[in-house]
This record gives structure tokens, sequence and C-alpha cells, in this order.
């Protein structure tokens, strides 16, 4: 899978891309990401990428022509048109379903905006989709960029060392994931869950479930809506929370 982020800050984008689990991947060849100094492509003597949008507003708006010759550069190297996403706060907001869609792409562009955003022309015209990471507006689109890369690459084969590392986790499957303990037996006074000390699986998994079950009732109850709950999950529930509202 390849990834091309156009940004006028290179070096953030680098410096995560070669930490940690995704820099070994990327060491690995699992994934290749190249950035692109959005900079580089501007016909300004000044190396300016932006002016002053036609309005009362204040701020700088980021120009079209540059970005547009990166993006023409990049289809050009690659020898393929990639799916374009600009990080935007007026975007669909990301998803681990939106994550694993993405994971089966082959080619990804990232677009990255600054000061007031971008040109409304440029989006138009190279623009698949626009994604947002929250409800709240950064001063650029690198964290949101490295979010949306971090949330796909480890989903991709040999990334990570079992499947179980990401499908047990949050989201994957609809619910929370459940509560986890780790040595000693007895922190404190309180000890682990006389279960996991089992070495029942089926019971350990069954446990697992129905803790993923409640942990979502009583942080994110609004997820239950659109995960199939059985009669037997909704016993559980129920069991735990008077008048639940599935």
């Amino acid at each position: 899978m390849r990834f091309d982020i156009a940004t006028l800050f290179p070096d953030m984008i680098e410096n995560y891309l070669s930490q940690s689990v995704i820099g070994r991947a990327r060491a690995k060849g699992l994934f290749t990401a190249e950035t692109h100094n959005i900079r580089d492509y501007t016909l300004d003597k000044h190396r300016r990428v932006d002016d002053t949008p036609y309005s009362e507003r204040q701020g700088m708006l980021m120009q079209c022509e540059p970005i547009y010759r990166c993006w023409q550069a990049i289809c050009d190297m690659s020898r393929s048109q990639p799916h374009v996403i600009y990080m935007s706060p007026q975007g669909k907001t990301l998803t681990q379903k939106r994550s694993i869609e993405l994971s089966g792409m082959e080619h990804i562009m990232i677009l990255c905006g600054h000061y007031e955003g971008v040109d409304q022309r440029i989006l138009d015209k190279i623009v698949d989709e626009e994604i947002s990471v929250g409800d709240y507006v950064l001063t650029g689109g690198e964290l949101p960029a490295l979010t949306l890369i971090d949330s796909i690459v480890r989903l991709l084969d040999g990334v990570l060392a079992e499947p179980d590392c990401f499908e047990d986790e949050s989201h994957y499957n609809g619910l929370l994931e459940y509560p986890q303990y780790t040595r000693p037996e007895i922190w404190q006074g309180i000890r682990v869950p006389e279960i996991l000390l089992s070495g029942h699986r089926a019971n350990i998994l069954k446990w697992r479930h129905e803790q993923a079950l409640l942990n979502t009732a009583r942080k994110r109850p609004e997820l239950l809506k659109s995960y199939p709950l059985t009669d037997e999950d909704l016993s559980i529930i129920t069991k735990d929370f008077d008048g639940f509202d599935s």
C-alpha cells in the first residue's frame, strides 16, 4: 500500500512514520509513504503557497496551483491516480469501519491544509473525500493525517503480530473493548478477575463479550443502536442497567 502526503511540514510526518510499530512496518516494506512539501511545487520565487481570501475574513488561504502541481507529480511518479483525502473538520468523522475499508486501497494521497484552509476549487478538482478526526479545529492537517495513516497501517497484513491484536480492540466489531489486566495478580488489595486465571478459554471469551457489552453500555450506549444485539446480549445489559433502551 502506498501513501503520498502533501504537506507544508514534511518533517512532522516523517518523524512519526519512522517510530514504533508504524516505523518498523515501513522499514520492512509493508507499506510505503512519501511526503511532498507543497512549497516545492509553487512557481512563486518566495515559495509562497497562500494568499488572502476573497472576503473580509482575516487569515490566509492555500492556493490551488501548488497543490495541483503536487498532485500531478504524484500521479506521474506512481503512474496511478490516487484516492485523494483532504483532512478537514467539515469531513465525515473517521471510524474504524472506514479505516478497514481504506486499508484495502492500493494508493492514497492525503492533503494537509493549513492557515484558513484550501481554495475550494482544488477540493472540487482532485479530492475524493474529506475526513475529520473530530468536531474541533487544529492548526493544520498533519496530526489528523497521521491519525488516519496509523489507523489504516495497523490493519495491514504483517504489521501486528496477530489479527487478534486489532480484532479484539474497541470499535472493530462495533463494541468497546473489555477491561484488561496484567501482573501482579493482586495490586493494592484488588484482584484480577478469577475467570482470567482459570485457563478456560470458552468461559474467558464469554466473559470478554459480556464485559464488552457492559463497557459499551456504560460509556458509549449510542453504539449499541447499530450493534446486532441478541436476546442474550439484552439480558446481560438489562440485568445491570434498569430501563435500558435498545
